[in-house]
């Protein structure tokens, strides 16, 4: 599976370019690598000393392993923190303004050998840690080569995955190469246990550290607090297509309420077309009037969503009947319920059936269902109640990033 699996990178460094003449994304995904290498190396010869590298897919992951950095800076302020992206999704937003805590951030090379040789060998990391699942053979390898303490943080692990199959003894590898292994619940270290890997514990979810310190300090967006004025309002997060079709009929059968709708995918038509399918008044953020009082706000730019809860009353959030169900904690944290669309596959987001346990979250899968939903958090004791159950399971699930960093620190001074 070795040979392969290389023969296969190899070949995709040779194809690709190929492709990326006839396909815009190929195209734009090469070329944002380009000068990767030149740019590490005059980052590490201006900045030499110790550094931990954090690699994550995308900016979910990033977001996950936010409280990590923030905690680890505060503990070695001296530490070089380096983040690297898989996904233009989540480099691009990142890397356009500067991140708390981060010294540096880059996209991860293709998985060929010679180059995540190269990757680390120029980036000299102290420690590496990995983010929830990507992970890759020969960047592995490389950090292996030369003893470099390797984690898997926020790790969350399904019996379907490849790790667990007939067949995945080369993933089955990959795990084995970690030093320690920190999981978002017990279930995943059962999981583990398995498969005899026992350098592992249950430090919990990230993201709920992520939530509360946004909660606690959101962005202040004094423009649409004085538009609002104490009106009932509902956040509407990461909407696709599939959600709208939900939605839509429910904003126009309720005029008391303000909708702020904040997009997936920043779409100007996609909006355009919700805002006719409306027919109420609504506005852009990017073109906003203040003088002219709307029903319906569009966010049409990136960074705004977490800090947008706090304006809520509840929260929908989308994905669920799409590609994933984005982060339903954001809005929890704010201790406001959550309503999304039944996730197709629910073992890949037990955060959204605990939290239907809790009594705060609620999954919905036709207009009826929604429309019940709604009605019920109208009324004041359900709401009180629901509200409550939310601040609660924030509350309890706080600290994972600290008992990382215990961890962390405590096996890298025994080095």
């Amino acid at each position: 599976m070795n040979v392969v699996y290389s023969l296969f990178m190899e070949l995709s460094t040779r194809i690709l370019p190929i492709l990326g003449v006839f396909v815009p994304k190929i195209r734009h995904f090469l070329a944002q690598r380009k000068d990767l290498f030149a740019s590490l190396t005059d980052f590490r010869a201006a900045n030499p000393g110790p550094l931990t590298w954090f690699h994550v897919a995308s900016l979910g992951e990033y977001e996950q392993a936010k409280p990590v950095i923030a905690a680890l800076k505060a503990k070695e302020p001296e530490t070089w923190i380096a983040v690297s992206f898989f996904s233009p999704s989540g480099y691009e937003p990142t890397s356009r303004k500067p991140q708390v805590g981060v010294d540096y951030i880059t996209y991860l090379p293709l998985d060929r050998q010679s180059w995540a040789e190269r990757f680390v060998a120029v980036l000299q990391p102290t420690r590496s840690i990995f983010v929830k699942y990507d992970l890759w053979h020969h960047h592995l390898q490389a950090l292996k080569r030369r003893q470099v303490p390797t984690y898997l943080i926020a790790a969350s692990f399904r019996p379907d995955q490849s790790y667990f199959s007939w067949y995945g003894s080369f993933f089955r590898r990959m795990l084995l190469q970690m030093d320690w292994i920190f999981t978002q619940n017990e279930a995943s270290i059962q999981l583990l246990a398995n498969l005899k890997i026992t350098n592992a514990s249950h430090t919990g979810d990230t993201r709920f550290d992520r939530v509360a310190a946004t909660a606690a300090q959101p962005l202040d967006f004094p423009a649409i607090k004085n538009w609002i004025q104490g009106r009932p309002t509902v956040v509407i997060g990461s909407a696709w297509e599939e959600d709208m079709s939900l939605l839509i009929p429910l904003i126009q059968s309720k005029p008391e309420f303000l909708w702020i709708i904040a997009p997936h995918a920043m779409d100007a038509v996609a909006m355009d077309r919700w805002a006719s399918a409306l027919e109420i008044s609504s506005q852009k953020y990017s073109q906003w009037n203040a003088t002219q009082d709307s029903q319906v706000l569009f966010i049409d730019n990136i960074g705004m969503l977490s800090s947008l809860y706090q304006f809520a009353q509840f929260a929908y959030v989308g994905g669920g009947f799409g590609k994933g169900l984005h982060n339903i904690l954001e809005p929890l944290g704010f201790g406001i319920p959550v309503i999304f669309g039944k996730p197709r596959s629910a073992s890949k987001f037990p955060e959204a059936a605990q939290s239907q346990l809790e009594g705060c979250g609620f999954a919905v899968s036709s207009f009826s269902e929604l429309q019940e939903c709604v009605t019920n958090l109208e009324q004041p004791e359900f709401y009180t109640k629901s509200a409550a159950s939310a601040q609660r399971w924030v509350k309890a699930n706080l600290g994972a990033a600290d008992r990382i960093l215990v961890h962390l620190s405590t096996t890298i001074s025994s080095k």
